[in-house]
């Protein structure tokens, strides 16, 4: 059982958040005010936290300040990472630009069109109010060119979903609200979301989720999927079946461990540890064996009963698969040990 925190979990500010208070602070070194230790800003939803400024640099016609970002608890691969935003007088209008770090869009798909900085739509508007507010604090036009980067982004996204959804080059500047919530499942699923409108922008006809880098290795060799067309579901069965029911691709295969979609063929929709177990005393009804209702591990049911137990995983995961998903949307299933050896499958 998961060890619950003795303490409430702290939150931190997301890397639109940082390069807001970044661009804020950098706007008023270029418009000839002191250079500030610590900034305000305004989040969406009214909140203002202070930033303190960890980065500054200056020259002839640009200002440059960074943030250095804090997570909070959150295992976010961008804490401690420095967010820093170069401003400088744009031809008109607020231009954004994607600096060492920062990824750019190059499939569509995504809030932005390819081509674009890795910038959210909502960073934007915080960065675009930021120089409304700055502009008309110091009496200035407010037409501004700010190029946001993150040293090191490049490598820290090869730990995130950017290559797969088509960002190159390094990280998204993202952030809905401006507050990254500690261990929030919504960011995950937020990314698989994002995977699907990839897809369905590229016009994928067959896509796969798979509850870990094993599993997605055997699913992606076996049919020959291109990187965009793997979502990364992990435990979030539920939620990525729920929104291809309503963003619909002609096939979807949902590959597994045979302990996790063990709990899929149950009827678990968060295959999570924590959030759901397998249900050893059902699984002894179906399979006829009293012996398995004391048993302590989907491997050891295996074990022990071999491939009936894989292919009624895979049969029963099947069935629950299609309840989620719309008629004519043709769905199959992979079981796989933890080597990512095929043990069933069905649907095909």
């Amino acid at each position: 059982m998961a060890r619950k925190p003795d303490r409430p979990l702290r939150r931190g500010w997301t890397t639109g958040a940082c390069a807001t208070a970044a661009t804020r602070a950098a706007l008023m070194g270029l418009w000839g005010a002191e250079r500030p230790g610590r900034v305000t800003i305004t989040l969406p939803k009214g909140e203002q936290p202070e930033f303190e400024i960890s980065h500054w640099d200056q020259g002839d016609g640009w200002c440059e300040a960074g943030v250095v970002k804090d997570a909070g608890d959150d295992p976010d691969v961008t804490h401690g990472a420095l967010v820093k935003a170069r401003v400088s007088a744009s031809g008109g209008g607020v231009v954004f630009a994607a600096g060492e770090g920062v990824g750019t869009v190059t499939m569509p798909g995504l809030p932005i069109p390819p081509g674009e900085p890795a910038i959210n739509p909502v960073p934007r508007r915080m960065m675009e109010d930021a120089v409304d507010e700055v502009a008309a604090e110091l009496g200035q036009a407010p037409d501004i060119r700010i190029e946001v980067s993150i040293p090191g982004g490049a490598a820290l996204a090869q730990k995130t979903w950017n290559p797969r959804l088509g960002v190159k080059g390094g990280l998204s500047i993202l952030g809905t609200t401006g507050i990254v919530r500690p261990f929030s499942c919504a960011a995950w699923i937020a990314s698989i979301h994002r995977g699907i409108d990839v897809a369905c922008a590229q016009g994928l006809r067959h896509v796969a989720g798979c509850t870990g880098a094993s599993s997605e290795k055997a699913v992606q060799a076996l049919y020959g999927l291109p990187d965009h067309a793997m979502l990364d579901m992990g435990d979030f069965a539920g939620g990525m079946l729920k929104y291809l029911a309503k963003h619909p691709v002609p096939r979807v295969t949902v590959g597994g461990g045979i302990g996790k979609m063990t709990k899929l063929a149950q009827g678990a929709r968060d295959l999570h540890s924590g959030r759901s177990q397998v249900d050893f005393r059902g699984l002894a009804e179906v399979l006829g064996d009293e012996d398995v209702a004391y048993m302590n591990t989907a491997l050891q049911v295996f074990e022990n009963k071999g491939e009936k137990y894989a292919e009624w995983v895979a049969h029963a995961a099947l069935e629950q698969v299609r309840a989620m998903l719309p008629e004519g949307v043709r769905a199959d299933t992979v079981v796989t040990d933890r080597q990512g050896g095929i043990l069933a499958r069905a649907g095909v």
